[in-house]
C-alpha cells in the first residue's frame, strides 16, 4: 500500500491508495450515503465520481470525499470535456481536472467520446460524433492533451447514442480501437451503453462485443436503463441511470468477463437514488461474477484464495 500527501491551502491529508486496482466492484459515490459508507469501514471495493462535481476549492464535497478517499481506492470520470468537440478542449475546465488527479491520486481516470460543447454553448448531454478520419484525428489530439496535462493514460468510454451519422465512415468499435492504438489511452466498456445503442439502432449487441478491442478495457460500467417511445411508437431505450441493471445486461458483463477476465466494474446510479444497501447488493452481484472469473482463469490445481 502506497501513501500520498495531499496538499492544499490549509492542510495536508494523507491518502493511502493501493497500485492499479484489480477485479473488484465499485458504486457510484453519493452524498447521502456518506454516513453509512463511513460506519461499515473500509470496504473491498471502489468509489466513482463525477468530476465536475468537486471542482470548488473546498467545503463540504470536498470534506465527504475526502473521508471516503482515506480507506478506498477513487475512479474519476469526467463528463464534460467535450473530447469529441471540433473546438480546443477549455482550458480552465481541463486545469481543474488536472488539479482533481493531483490532489486525489484517483486509482482511474475516464472520459466520454462524445462532445457538449459548442463556440459558447455547454448542452447537458453527450452527444454523438460522426466516425470519419477527421473526427478520429481530432478525438486523439484531444486525448494526448488530457493525457500530457495529468501525465497519466485516461480512460475512454464508449458512448449510449439514439441517432447515428450517414457521414460515418468507420464503425464505432474500429474507431474506439484507432483511438487507443494511436494516444495509448485505455477504454472503459459500459456494457448498459452497448445495450442501449444496440436496441435503438438494430445491431446486435454481441457482435459489437465481439469486435470490441477488450484487450485495451480498464474499467467497466453497469447501469440501468429506461423505455420509452420514439415518434413512431418504436422501442427507444434511454441510459438514465435510475434503477438496477438489466437482466440482459447482466448476461453481456457475464460474456466480457469470460472474454476479457476481470476489471475493475462500476455500478452507476446517478437519479432515483435508493438506499446504500440496494446498491451494495447491485455491486455484489457483480463482485460474485467477477470472482468467477477469477476462479476460471486459474491454472489447473490453483484456487483462489
Amino acid at each position: 500500500m502506497a501513501t500520498a500527501t495531499k496538499t492544499n491551502a490549509s492542510t495536508a491529508v494523507p491518502l493511502r491508495f493501493p497500485a492499479p486496482i484489480g477485479g473488484v466492484a465499485g458504486t457510484s459515490f453519493k452524498p447521502e450515503h456518506l454516513s453509512a459508507i463511513l460506519e461499515a469501514g473500509r470496504q473491498r471495493g471502489f468509489f466513482e465520481v463525477h468530476a465536475e462535481n468537486y471542482m470548488g476549492a473546498g467545503g463540504p464535497p470536498h470534506r465527504a470525499l475526502e473521508a471516503i478517499r482515506r480507506d478506498h481506492p477513487l475512479s474519476l470520470h469526467g463528463v464534460c470535456m467535450s473530447i469529441g468537440g471540433p473546438q480546443p478542449l477549455d482550458k480552465v475546465h481541463l486545469a481543474r481536472f488536472r488539479g482533481l488527479v493531483a490532489r486525489y491520486q484517483p486509482a482511474l481516470v475516464s472520459e466520454h467520446l462524445a462532445w457538449s460543447t459548442h463556440e459558447t454553448s455547454f448542452f447537458n448531454d453527450l452527444l454523438p460524433l460522426p466516425y470519419t478520419e477527421a473526427t478520429l484525428r481530432c478525438v486523439c489530439d484531444h486525448i494526448d492533451q488530457v493525457q500530457e496535462a495529468i501525465r497519466r493514460p485516461i480512460l475512454l468510454e464508449n458512448p449510449s447514442t439514439y441517432v447515428a451519422f450517414r457521414d460515418s465512415t468507420m464503425s464505432e468499435t474500429d474507431f474506439i480501437r484507432g483511438v487507443a492504438q494511436r494516444t495509448g489511452c485505455r477504454l472503459l466498456l459500459d456494457v448498459n451503453n452497448v445495450f442501449v445503442s444496440a436496441a435503438n439502432h438494430g445491431f446486435s449487441a454481441l457482435d459489437y462485443l465481439a469486435d470490441f478491442p477488450l484487450s485495451h478495457v480498464a474499467e467497466i460500467h453497469l447501469a440501468g436503463h429506461a423505455e420509452q417511445a420514439d415518434d413512431g411508437g418504436a422501442l427507444l431505450l434511454i441510459d438514465s441511470h435510475d434503477g438496477p441493471v438489466a437482466d440482459a445486461v447482466w448476461t453481456l458483463f457475464e460474456i466480457v468477463i469470460e472474454r476479457r477476465g476481470p476489471v475493475p466494474t462500476l455500478i452507476e446510479w446517478d437519479s432515483k437514488i435508493p438506499d446504500w444497501a440496494v446498491l451494495q447488493a447491485e455491486a455484489a452481484a457483480a463482485q460474485a461474477i467477477l470472482d468467477r472469473g477469477a476462479s476460471s482463469a486459474l491454472p489447473a490445481g490453483r484456487h483462489a484464495a
